[in-house]
């Protein structure tokens, strides 16, 4: 396997609004801004989740099963985690969280959030069922046609050829508790690059909800806007809920700081931040408004090399994330 094809030993259980390829929120998807067509919607490989599944995944998770979640790196196999695994601190080092962290340092490699504002209620934990075994991420919901969408990583809904199961967004999750509820998937989407082969430019997930006690995701919640082929080397905020050492998926944690190019294997983004296992699909925004918690969404939390720790990697959203998104908010 080629590093920069497969994601195994990725993360899992990682507004002040600009202008250009962008969606602000209530308002519809911008047309994608380089010169390659998006890919038709008909190529999004999707999973729609049988009545049962859902309503047997609206009683599963318990405040127990969730605190139990294991992050999905944790579940790889140990032949996959050789090449790709979560960032977590160098050797003879710790990392602790700082649980008064000032959203207002930047560049930050990974505190918990305490500035407040959309973000605490946009973005949140995302549970399901892996090969019989319970596991978690991190998701947000964004501005879209159905006000049910979910924006998340592709391993986060279907990973070694299997599309993940009981499949819940918990927006706001506060150690065991849901305090906007449970939000239980209809349908699961992904990338073609991700489910054909696990190419890891394509690591994009996204999930369209069932409304809840009688209303729909963004109502409750609300939204973040979303961008498509907005370039690279910018301020970036990064948010997720990791569940691996030293954290322990109680809490929002974020990064900030200077993005970059991968210049290794992949195309992704690239910044320094200490988030773990159980932070993959957790939101990248630019434009961020600390004042607010709002921004444009740009990119996920998706992996981290085993020989460059306290750096997170996250897909660079151009056609093919659009189209996923365009295909997600319509259904």
């Amino acid at each position: 396997m080629r590093r920069h094809r497969t994601a195994p030993g990725i993360l899992l259980a990682l507004a002040a609004l600009l202008t250009g390829g962008l969606v602000e929120a209530g308002t519809a998807a911008a047309a994608a801004t380089d010169t390659d067509a998006a890919p038709s919607g008909d190529s999004v490989p999707a999973r729609t989740a049988p009545a049962a599944e859902q309503h047997r995944a609206r009683t599963f998770w318990t405040a127990e099963r969730m605190r139990g979640a294991t992050p999905l790196d944790l579940l790889v196999t140990p032949r996959a985690a050789q090449r790709l695994k979560a960032p977590r601190a160098a050797e003879g080092r710790t990392t602790t969280v700082a649980p008064t962290a000032a959203p207002a340092s930047f560049p930050q490699a990974g505190g918990a959030w305490s500035g407040g504002g959309a973000v605490v209620k946009t973005s949140g934990r995302v549970f399901f069922t892996f090969q019989g075994r319970t596991a978690s991420c991190s998701g947000n919901a964004v501005t879209s046609q159905n006000a049910s969408t979910v924006i998340t990583a592709g391993h986060c809904v279907k990973y070694q050829g299997s599309w993940h199961t009981n499949w819940v967004f918990v927006p706001a999750y506060d150690n065991g508790s849901a305090p906007y509820g449970q939000w239980t998937a209809t349908t699961t989407l992904t990338t073609p690059q991700w489910e054909a082969n696990e190419d890891i430019n394509y690591d994009v997930g996204a999930a369209v909800v069932a409304p809840l006690n009688g209303q729909k995701l963004t109502a409750v919640v609300g939204a973040q806007g979303i961008q498509f082929n907005g370039g690279y080397n910018k301020p970036m905020y990064a948010f997720g809920f990791p569940a691996a050492s030293p954290y322990d998926g109680s809490k929002l944690i974020y990064c900030s700081g200077n993005s970059s190019k991968d210049f290794l294997f992949s195309q992704d983004h690239s910044l320094a931040c200490n988030m773990t296992g159980g932070s993959s699909g957790g939101p990248w925004f630019t434009g961020f408004s600390e004042s607010t918690g709002a921004g444009l969404q740009v990119s996920v939390n998706s992996f981290g090399y085993t020989f460059l720790p306290n750096r997170m990697f996250g897909p660079y959203f151009g056609n093919d994330a659009k189209a996923l998104y365009d295909k997600a908010q319509i259904s």
